[in-house]
């Protein structure tokens, strides 16, 4: 009887992975605020990448920043080699679906057609074709239900595909965000805290849909709390505090690490916000945001991504007056960073 030794070389060889996101030197002010700094994240395609840090670490910031709901005041974002546009719906055209903290479901809408709204910027089919219901309309409508339905099916709510999304308990209103984002066939997707609020049941099923997304072909980018889930789930961790990455690891590598340890235990160190300062930014997030969305909604906006000044000075605006507004904390002195 002959035995075969395998050894290094003659192993199969690991497919290389390609990157999908590429960030390089983000840096995310509001006005004399400074929410992130200078950031670099790579996230390689069939990977689970997972995001953490203390509250008001800057990780929903630089998310928008990937997204187009920010345009970053330094640095560049990368999708698959190509510098991503300033705007949202295109970052979305690109090939990068996200979910939010807070659910935003179309709740008076069926779980099907949150699905299909999704689906929309896969359908090309001009305004003619959609108002005089074209053939071409027609076939492509069908196309998208069946994909919807396929999603759907994936997340285990065909069956309810009819039911209004506010009848559906919390645990699946967040699959089904998951389904609506990923129905625009991304290579890319941004999990914003997809578990919070789930009890340890609707924890594992959300970890296994994950990992069944990944599966499918779809590179993964994920906040999350919960370090028990990140650690189990990721390849690689990063960590943000004040803004800036601390460690980039293996979860064996994170969760060992000392500075990390005191982020998270609210142990004072060199350069700590204050709730003063936390507060200052997350005013400043809320102003830019609001500034983002009447623009979005103003249909004699300039195309040109000319609202950035607005947010900046509406951001600035609510910063000083936060800052007006709040008590000093003792020894805080800092105005630029969180």
């Amino acid at each position: 009887m002959t035995t075969t030794t395998t050894t290094k070389d003659t192993a199969p060889a690991v497919p290389e992975r390609e990157p999908v996101l590429d960030a390089r030197g983000v840096t995310m002010r509001f006005g004399g605020l400074t929410a992130v700094r200078d950031v670099n994240l790579t996230v390689n395609s069939g990977e689970i990448v997972g995001l953490i840090g203390p509250n008001g670490a800057g990780k929903t910031t630089f998310f928008n920043c990937l997204t187009g709901l920010y345009i970053p005041t330094e640095g560049e974002v990368r999708y698959k080699g190509n510098v991503l546009p300033p705007k949202s719906f295109k970052v979305t055209d690109a090939g990068i679906a996200r979910t939010f903290q807070n659910i935003r479901l179309f709740s008076n809408m069926t779980v099907l057609e949150n699905v299909l709204v999704g689906r929309h910027t896969r359908m090309k089919e001009g305004l003619w074709s959609a108002l005089l219901r074209l053939p071409g309309f027609k076939k492509a409508e069908a196309e998208a239900e069946t994909r919807a339905l396929e999603l759907l099916e994936f997340i285990g709510l065909k069956h309810k595909a009819d039911h209004l999304a506010k009848n559906l308990p919390y645990g699946e209103q967040r699959k089904l965000e998951i389904a609506r984002a990923l129905a625009s066939d991304p290579g890319l997707i941004l999990l914003d805290e997809p578990t919070a609020g789930m009890n340890p049941q609707e924890t594992r099923a959300a970890e296994e849909l994950i990992f069944a997304i990944r599966d499918m072909g779809v590179a993964v980018l994920v906040i999350e709390h919960d370090m028990r889930f990140i650690f189990n789930l990721c390849d690689r961790v990063a960590v943000l505090v004040q803004g800036e990455k601390l460690l980039e690891g293996d979860s064996q590598t994170v969760q060992s690490d000392e500075r990390v340890i005191a982020a998270y235990l609210g142990e004072p160190f060199e350069g700590a916000p204050g709730e003063e300062e936390v507060a200052e930014v997350e005013a400043a997030e809320a102003a830019a945001e609001e500034a983002a969305a009447e623009e979005a909604t103003d249909t004699d906006a300039d195309p040109e991504p000319s609202g950035a000044d607005e947010a900046t000075d509406a951001a600035t605006d609510s910063t000083e007056t936060a800052a007006e507004d709040t008590p000093k904390a003792p020894g805080s002195g800092k105005e630029n960073d969180a």
